[in-house]
């Protein structure tokens, strides 16, 4: 099993605050005579649907020297687990869970959002501090 991502708690209590039900921790997902390991999956219901909405997530700190080269490590794979997700699980959305400020200063920028339309990266933006989700992207 993988280290779990320093912001791995919080992104965890922001998503029970904001009416999730964490469902694996983590998800793990076999392919290809391995296991792949998505930090966390949750869901929710929607009552006028009765049914649940289903989300995995991956949790990125972007805390290295250089985001560009944390971006390179975070996307290689997001990709990967996004295509798995679309192939086993196609009605799982799976989001990059960041800090605001990482949203601000790299995804918020033009070639952060040119990434996330060409990649389908989906946005998980958290406060660490306050351990609440600020926004969903898409």
């Amino acid at each position: 099993m993988s280290a779990k991502d320093i912001y791995h708690d919080q992104v965890r209590h922001a998503l029970i605050k904001d009416g999730w039900t964490i469902t694996h921790d983590p998800l793990s997902l076999p392919w290809g005579g391995t296991t792949l390991q998505v930090d966390l999956e949750a869901e929710r219901l929607i009552a006028a649907e009765k049914a649940a909405r289903r989300i995995a997530i991956e949790v990125k700190s972007f805390i290295s020297a250089s985001r560009i080269a944390d971006l390179k490590d975070a996307l290689g794979p997001f990709v990967l687990y996004r295509h798995v997700l679309n192939l086993t699980e196609p009605d799982r959305a799976l989001y990059l869970a960041i800090r605001q400020d990482v949203f601000q200063t790299l995804f918020g920028q033009p070639y952060g959002e040119l990434l996330c339309a060409e990649e389908q990266i989906n946005l998980l933006i958290f406060d660490e501090e306050s351990e609440v989700i600020i926004k969903w992207i898409p």
